[in-house]
């Protein structure tokens, strides 16, 4: 079979086997489910996050924002945020009726009490601070870091934590340190300070446990997630163990680790590193168990099923439009997936039948004329396109015609070379340099 005829079947003959289950349908979100994921301020972060992305014109989902904010105000009133609650109540204005109404008196006896645990760590401080007892100071400024991070006051919380570094006196302290000032910071969006503290942990002298270490390589994630490095997320999201389990869900959960991973490790791998890095990954592997969906569609990808990879991502995509650390690159990700999935599909051929690629992507002729003639002019794929047949052909370099031109070149430096070597060899025989010389 000619490359010409091969193509035709690639994408559009062969079918592949039927499924175990189904596709998934793309599900409305079980806020319920994903908010018992996690504890502490993230959880109240994100189901806010939810509800605010649900209450607008863009995606009017306003039973989901509403069963957020619920979850979101129950989940308040067990600390200490009054701050917080009043925000909340605001946002729900009402609509769930007397039970989410403002609590006036519960947010005078929080802030109540608040006052004077901190009048009584403000003493404590200052007697450890009199004694010179370098041990209490730094246990007196993560008590004051502890009690901002609880009423919300993150940045008094961070120079608190911060403030414990010139007491530490072991390697524990400064990883204490760390985690504290890491916390914060992925709250805060200062991800260069995540940046800067992981290093700091990671270069403490004695050896961290799996634990930390899996925190760390979460909370670096995080942070090239954010600066757009995808392949640099992946891979600190594949190297994090599966010892990871629910000990970080303060920050993120383990369905976390395989989602971002798994979209950052397509976006930015090529077929040789998704192959040994994420499919024959054992450690990610227990991740990946996690999200069904995910593992379907990144061996997809790697089997080729490009119309079957590209319906789990779309089924995927609203409720991915609702993480509070991915929205911002879902749409980034999908472009630089579909790009790759185009490209893979198109190198291995001489020519490509566009009504027949368009069947394996599941779209219009013309509008995949458009994404190849980006990807072209972009010099991604090596290709012109003949619109009138609606073929692609590849600029294949030819192999036969550059290796006779390679052969005659080095026959020709060979011929040159020697011909030098005769005449040098000659000049030397006949004396010719010396009687030269005697001349002058």
């Amino acid at each position: 079979m000619e490359p010409e005829d091969e193509i035709y079947e690639n994408g559009g003959g062969e079918q592949p086997p039927p499924r175990s289950k189904p596709i998934i349908s793309g599900e409305q979100l079980d806020v319920e489910t994903y908010a018992s994921l996690y504890r502490d301020r993230t959880k109240v972060a994100r189901l806010l996050f939810i509800a605010d992305r649900c209450d607008n014109e863009a995606m009017p989902l306003e039973a989901l924002g509403m069963e957020a904010l619920r979850m979101a105000y129950d989940e308040i009133k067990k600390g200490e945020n009054t701050q917080l609650f009043r925000e909340v109540v605001g946002k729900i204005r009402g609509r769930l009726g007397d039970k989410y109404e403002m609590d006036a008196a519960w947010c005078e006896t929080v802030d109540r009490r608040a006052e004077q645990k901190k009048e009584k760590l403000e003493n404590e401080l200052n007697s450890y601070r009199t004694n010179l007892i370098k041990e209490s100071i730094r246990m007196g400024y993560n008590d004051f870091g502890d009690f901002h991070y609880a009423h919300g006051a993150l940045g008094d919380a961070f120079k608190s934590y911060v403030r414990t570094r010139d007491y530490c006196t072991t390697s524990k302290h400064i990883i204490s340190m760390c985690m504290n000032a890491i916390l914060v910071s992925i709250e805060m969006g200062q991800f260069t300070h995540v940046t800067s503290y992981v290093s700091k942990a990671e270069q403490t002298p004695d050896a961290l446990d799996p634990i930390t270490v899996a925190k760390l390589r979460c909370a670096a994630g995080l942070a090239h997630l954010e600066t757009k490095k995808y392949k640099l997320a992946a891979r600190k999201f594949l190297e994090t163990g599966p010892e990871l389990g629910s000990h970080y869900n303060e920050v993120i959960a383990p369905q976390d680790v395989a989602t971002y991973g798994g979209l950052c490790a397509l976006a930015s791998f090529d077929r040789t590193e998704l192959k040994n890095k994420v499919i024959d990954n054992l450690n990610f592997r227990n991740f990946l168990e996690l999200v069904p969906e995910v593992r379907e569609l990144i061996n997809d990808f790697y089997s080729s099923h490009y119309a079957s990879c590209l319906e789990y991502l779309g089924n995927l995509k609203p409720n991915l439009l609702l993480d509070i650390h991915l929205h911002d690159h879902v749409e980034t990700l999908y472009d630089q997936i579909r790009h790759k999935a185009l490209i893979q599909y198109t190198h291995p051929f001489v020519s490509v039948d566009l009504r027949m690629m368009a069947n394996a992507f599941k779209t219009s002729v013309a509008g995949l004329e458009k994404e190849l003639e980006a990807l072209i002019t972009d010099n991604q794929i090596q290709a012109r396109i003949d619109s009138h047949n609606k073929i692609l052909y590849a600029r294949h370099a030819d192999q036969r015609n550059a290796t006779f031109q390679r052969v005659l070149q080095t026959g020709s430096e060979f011929d040159r070379d020697v011909r030098s070597m005769l005449l040098r060899a000659n000049l030397i025989k006949y004396d010719h340099n010396l009687r030269a010389s005697r001349k002058l």
